[in-house]
């Protein structure tokens, strides 16, 4: 799997010594953000524990930075990550989706995330 490479400044929203907050290159809805890592680490074990506590503060900032600058604000969001190629990762460096929601962007948003699989994803009915 190939790694991010130079993100460009002007690309990134936020940054410390260990993540960068960027707007997704292929985004699947306004805002879509990625938590980027920024050493070569591809799964989420391979964080250290200030790393994934850290990640948790970037979580919250980002998820706060979108609602207060999108217009319109999202009503929702997905967070998450795909983590290994069985969960279909394609980029093998470390990095977490924030991903806004907006009523109406789906006919039926029940589920959410659980829709990795979809014959699994729908339990009401």
């Amino acid at each position: 799997m190939k790694l991010f490479g130079t993100i460009e400044q002007d690309k990134i929203i936020a940054e410390d010594d260990y993540f960068m907050v960027v707007f997704d290159k292929y985004p699947v809805s306004p805002g879509h953000s990625l938590i980027i890592i920024k050493r070569p680490k591809a799964r989420f074990l391979e964080l250290t524990q200030e790393e994934q506590a850290t990640l948790v503060k970037w979580v919250d900032w980002t998820v706060r930075y979108l609602e207060k600058n999108l217009n319109p604000k999202p009503d929702g969001f997905n967070l998450g990550i795909n983590d290994g190629e069985a969960a279909g990762q394609t980029v093998g460096q470390f990095h977490f989706h924030v991903i806004p929601r907006y009523n109406g962007d789906t006919k039926d948003p029940r589920g959410g995330v659980r829709w990795v699989i979809p014959h699994k994803a729908e339990y009401w009915d």
